[in-house]
């Protein structure tokens, strides 16, 4: 490859030349002045981005930078020398999108129009259904509900959250668990934008006065995302979510999760068992289906028939027999799970166990030779055998199936990039014990500083902390006798580890922060051994 010097620019037939320049592995500062000197129309054509001017030269980066035509067309369009710089197509992904993408906040000025608000569109009663149908077809209006979904996907969002209230619309995005308030639409567009959605979602727009439920399939740089859409009216217009279900965004592995070596040798230790019944507990959002999931990922096999019944089915497990829960149609999980034990299957998973039906035949099914996982709101993991009993199983059968109860919740991941070494807070360091104290040397502890990869918020992604319960010889034993919650903590292997300490191992190692862990796990009552 012949490069040309980088002294004097050659002249060209206009006066313009571009010249091959390094190459840029992280993403350089955006000159705006630099990138308004071709059209956006023009940066997307040609797949690059000028984004600083070096005198006369100007920078443009691209993925090839021996690529002269792209290069001297730039310099034709911006009338001036370029020099070539090759970045990765992610950095030239991220500068294309802040230089020339269009953001929410500036769709939604462009199709507010006047300060004043007609009559048909400020007053929500008096607008036909006909009429929404038509705003909502409306081709800026439908960009504007499509780059809000879009937006959400990019910054890793759960939900989605349009608000209505007296003289606002609010868009939330909720990342990492926390929601964040975003660029929001003039409130005269709540109408439009609330049926967009609902067509998206093949719902009924007429029906503004009840709760209803949709889905929308999309697809995004390549692959499928599903998003599950809830509405719900309120005093000033309908309240949605959407769910963004994201398969390949997270990874089904129980390391990826959080889960410290010794918990995950002993889930693979239960995932190997020929029968019996393991359980995760924790509220909703803390991840139980995930977890499921993982396990089912490790532990599928095409010699076994697993099958699972969920309310909703949020991820599709390549091998594994999937069936959402229907009550419209009779199909309830205790229905449900019934027809599965005439499918001669291996595994069950059964979505959550609300009520004693359900967890009867779930145990009975354990009995008779299947592999069963479930899900339980409890607060902890010794939580859940109270819980079973008090739906009316009988000791003797639980003692008999139960093989170990894992409980969990979520925090918040220290950003990798911005991390740094502080001193613990004195009201944090108050709220730990001295056993805990001892975790952290010099009562220092990580935190992220906060910085563009994160949104300065000082945190990128979630993580596990884990409760898990393996049930021995005397806990069966126990069991079976009825004993009360705190014998059976008593009776917990001498390696049992609360949430709250698997927490603050990870924080000490630097993952998360014990603001985050106090946070999480501040339900769950700790468990002394």
């Amino acid at each position: 490859m012949s490069v040309e010097p980088r002294g004097e620019v050659p002249a060209s037939v206009n006066g313009a030349a571009s010249l091959a320049g390094e190459a840029l592995s992280d993403r350089p500062e955006l000159d705006r002045d630099a990138c308004a000197r071709i059209s956006g129309e023009a940066a997307v054509r040609l797949r690059c981005v000028p984004y600083a001017l070096r005198g006369p030269t100007l920078l443009v980066a691209m993925l090839d930078a021996d690529d002269l035509a792209v290069g001297d067309e730039v310099s034709v369009l911006a009338g001036a020398p370029v020099r070539r710089v090759a970045v990765t197509a992610e950095v030239l992904a991220e500068l294309m999108h802040e230089a020339y993408g269009t953001t929410v906040a500036q769709m939604a000025s462009k199709l507010a129009g006047a300060d004043d608000e007609d009559d048909l569109v400020s007053n929500l009663e008096a607008i036909d259904a006909g009429d929404l149908a038509k705003m909502a077809e409306q081709p800026s209006l439908i960009n504007l509900v499509n780059l809000t979904i879009l937006q959400a996907i990019r910054a890793r969002a759960s939900d989605v959250h349009v608000e209505p209230f007296e003289s606002e619309l609010r868009i939330k995005y909720r990342v990492d668990g926390v929601l964040v308030t975003q660029d929001s639409p003039p409130k005269h567009l709540q109408p439009a934008i609330t049926s967009r959605i609902k067509i998206m979602a093949g719902m009924n727009i007429a029906e503004r006065y009840a709760p209803q439920d949709g889905h929308i399939t999309l697809r995004f740089e390549g692959r499928k995302i599903d998003i599950r859409v809830s509405t719900v009216p309120t005093l000033y217009g309908e309240s949605v979510v959407m769910r963004v279900l994201d398969k390949e965004a997270i990874t089904l592995d129980l390391q990826t999760l959080g889960m410290r070596e010794k918990d995950r040798d002993q889930m693979s230790r239960l995932i190997g068992l020929p029968h019996g019944m393991v359980l995760v507990t924790g509220p909703t959002g803390s991840g139980k289906t995930t977890t499921l999931y993982a396990a089912l990922t490790k532990l599928y096999d095409p010699a076994k028939k697993i099958i699972t019944i969920e309310d909703p089915v949020e991820y599709e497990l390549n091998g594994v027999n999937q069936i959402p829960v229907n009550p419209k149609r009779g199909l309830s999980f205790a229905s449900g799970l019934r027809h599965i034990l005439r499918q001669d299957p291996d595994v069950i998973m059964v979505g959550e166990v609300r009520d004693g039906e359900t967890a009867e035949i779930a145990v009975r099914a354990a009995l008779t030779g299947h592999l069963v996982f479930s899900t339980l709101h409890t607060n902890n993991a010794v939580s859940a055998v109270g819980r079973l009993l008090d739906m009316g199983v009988e000791p003797f059968l639980m003692a008999s199936v139960l093989e170990g109860v894992l409980a969990q919740r979520l925090g918040r991941r220290i950003c990798s990039h911005c991390k740094r070494e502080e001193p613990i807070d004195e009201a944090l360091l108050h709220r730990l014990s001295a056993s805990e104290r001892e975790f952290f040397a010099g009562n220092v502890s990580a935190s992220g500083r906060g910085c563009e990869k994160c949104r300065d918020s000082g945190y990128h992604g979630r993580l596990g902390f884990f409760e898990l319960l393996t049930i021995n010889a005397a806990l069966r034993d126990a069991v079976t006798r009825g004993v009360g919650i705190g014998e059976l903590t008593r009776l917990a292997s001498a390696s049992h580890i609360s949430m709250r300490r698997d927490g603050l191992i990870k924080a000490s190692e630097g993952q998360t922060t014990i603001d985050q862990v106090l946070r999480a796990t501040q339900d769950a009552e700790e468990l002394v051994v």
